[in-house]
């Protein structure tokens, strides 16, 4: 008897998914072929961003060699086309170095261009602040120091990947704009850095000691 009801239960299964397969099947096929749609998509898209990173690679290193070449003017031309139309990662670094290029004709519009960078935050903060510190370096001889605080302050806080070479920046302003407290402020700030590099260390020293001595109360 047994054997009877296990036959009838598989015959009931059966008709119950055949059933169930004759309402739903339509929507079962139109899934799996949004799936395969899908994930041919997918594949498709990134075989494209691959094809468009390989081709801006190429362009980069084409640009960087007319850079070593002197060809400066030719080399900032194919960095901004660079800018205006590869992937992300590729933009940023035209950008920069457009602006690089730019340096050598004009140092003003070098600063404007990484300060554009600087500004736009969809390129990442380590980029912006290098971007900031480029732009500082272009004006440091010509900029009051309120303007050297302002651009680079954040930057020389004490977690900030740039913080050596902007501590050296301002306190390098404020001597400049005969500002001495400052001056000291900053160069204190590099000499209690433990990690401080080698060689900004004794830059910082040297100009410590050409500082008036301070005041006594």
């Amino acid at each position: 008897m047994s054997e009877l009801f296990n036959e009838v239960d598989e015959e009931v299964r059966r008709e119950q998914l055949k059933k169930l397969w004759e309402k739903y099947s339509i929507y079962f096929i139109a899934l799996m072929v949004l799936v395969v749609a899908g994930v041919a998509g997918w594949r498709g898209y990134q075989y494209l961003e691959g094809k468009k990173a390989a081709e801006a690679g190429a362009a980069f290193e084409k640009a960087v060699e007319l850079s070593e070449q002197d060809k400066h003017a030719d080399a900032e031309k194919a960095f901004a086309e660079l800018a205006a139309k590869a992937p992300s990662g590729y933009r940023t670094l035209a950008r920069l170095r457009a602006a690089a290029e730019a340096a050598s004709r004009d140092p003003k519009a070098a600063a404007k261009m990484y300060d554009d960078i600087a500004g736009d935050r969809s390129v990442g903060g380590e980029w912006q602040d290098l971007a900031r510190l480029r732009a500082a370096g272009l004006v440091l001889d010509s900029a009051s120091y309120a303007d050297m605080q302002q651009r680079l302050e954040a930057s020389a806080a004490p977690k900030s990947t740039f913080r050596h070479s902007a501590r050296e920046m301002l306190a390098l302003s404020a001597w400049r704009n005969n500002d001495m407290t400052a001056a000291r402020k900053w160069l204190d700030a590099i000499g209690e850095d433990n990690e401080t590099p080698p060689g900004l260390r004794s830059r910082a020293e040297a100009l410590q000691a050409l500082l008036p001595p301070v005041a006594k109360s």
